[in-house]
């Protein structure tokens, strides 16, 4: 009989998060197939987005109380037992509902419980796991969300040019052969136990501290500037630099993907060498320079350019806040994570939500009217444009927070 081992029980832990990949990023590559087959607005795209995050949130909200109760091994089974329905269901539902966006909502909802319950999950089991570089292995841990999301769109952007945009419905069947491999694999690897609740800082305490505040809504900015690009990019890509699906597919959402995972490999890798707060500041300026880029310059490469490096520049910010405030309070238990997970699911829910109210409203203002005209842009291409360009201030406020962050924890440890 096959020995499993904590290396195996990484590696699970690996593939959950392709899992949240897949969860996160797959919808996002139909939403033209949505508006040409069953007449989707920007509004209802981002709401589909909302409801997504939305119900993650909901989950991590349970998962903080219930979790350690349930046990985390009967929990992530469960949580990759939901990620495999929602798929299936959104390859039948849209199809076979009277309500198409109805049956996109109720699968959304479905796989997003389990995207919801692995997140809360699943970076407790890996700081459980014994080792003294535990911010490196968090950003590593992080990466394989990001290969994953290159994976789900290069391989998804491929396929439906080889197969047509009408077979989209195969694809979500296809890729939830990943969680159902997972759910037998988590079944048989260790998992390390967590901090005892004796020990854990109770859940009050954390949240009068100010650092552990400041950490929250460093979250929600996490959160907000990674998705609302990266749930955009693609139709940003096709309908507001008119570029072909594939061209845009490619170099907008896959590259980005390739620089986050980048960067965070790089910090898994070399992370005892790096200032964590110092990559984090850095990470909010170059994030600041993308959107500018993405939205503001006329040559649609540069566009691609700024979607693509802003993979880079949110890096760091969900994994290296997860390990910033762990590094702070080491004993938070997965409760700790649980908040945190759950502010990071409000921020995405928000930024890509926003991009589109925004979006949907620029299109109707004479200002931003006037002002495409003059670039040369249609109604649709301006408004894309513009609601993308109000996402810069979630990573302003995120450097703002980090610089205070830093001083705080200075002064904590001088006393």
């Amino acid at each position: 009989m096959r020995q499993y081992t904590y290396k195996n029980t990484v590696h699970a832990c690996y593939l959950g998060y392709i899992t949240s990949a897949i969860i996160v990023n797959l919808a996002p590559l139909f939403f033209v197939i949505f508006q040409t087959d069953f007449n989707v607005s920007f509004e209802m795209l981002g709401r589909l987005v909302l409801v997504g995050f939305g119900t993650q949130l909901l989950t991590d909200m349970f998962m903080i109380k219930f979790a350690d109760r349930i046990g985390h091994r009967r929990a992530v089974l469960i949580a990759h037992v939901f990620c495999v329905t929602g798929f299936v269901m959104l390859s039948v539902l849209p199809n076979t509902m009277g309500n198409a966006y109805a049956g996109i909502l109720i699968a959304t909802v479905i796989y997003s419980i389990g995207g919801g319950m692995i997140e809360v999950l699943i970076s407790p089991i890996v700081d459980a796991i014994p080792g003294d570089a535990k911010a490196a292995a968090m950003s590593l841990l992080h990466s394989f969300y990001s290969w994953g999301q290159v994976l789900v769109v290069l391989v998804t952007t491929l396929v439906l040019y080889l197969i047509g945009l009408s077979l989209w419905f195969v694809l979500p069947i296809a890729w939830a052969a990943i969680p159902l491999y997972n759910f037998f694999l988590f079944r048989k690897v260790p998992l390390a136990p967590t901090v005892e609740e004796h020990e854990r800082i109770p859940l009050k305490k954390l949240m009068l501290a100010k650092i552990f505040i400041l950490a929250m809504l460093m979250m929600i900015c996490a959160g907000a500037a990674e998705q609302a690009m990266s749930q955009w990019a693609s139709l940003f890509a096709e309908k507001g630099l008119q570029v072909p699906k594939v061209v845009g597919d490619l170099l907008g959402p896959c590259l980005f993907a390739v620089f986050m995972g980048i960067g965070r490999t790089v910090y898994g890798i070399k992370g005892n060498k790096i200032n964590l707060a110092g990559a984090l500041i850095g990470s909010s300026v170059l994030c600041v320079a993308c959107y500018l880029m993405a939205t503001l310059f006329h040559n649609p490469f540069i566009s691609l350019i700024g979607c693509a490096l802003c993979g880079l520049s949110v890096s760091l910010m969900w994994p290296g806040m997860l390990s910033f405030t762990s590094a702070s309070y080491p004993k938070g238990g997965t409760a700790m994570f649980g908040v945190l997970a759950m502010c990071g699911d409000i921020g995405c829910s928000l930024g890509p939500w926003i991009t589109g109210i925004v979006s949907d409203v620029a299109q109707r203002s004479d200002t931003v009217l006037a002002w495409g005209a003059k670039m040369g842009y249609d109604a649709e291409q301006a408004g894309l444009k513009i609601g993308l360009l109000v996402a810069i201030v979630f990573p302003l406020i995120m450097l703002a927070g980090i610089l205070v962050m830093r001083k705080l924890a200075k002064k904590e440890a001088t006393q």
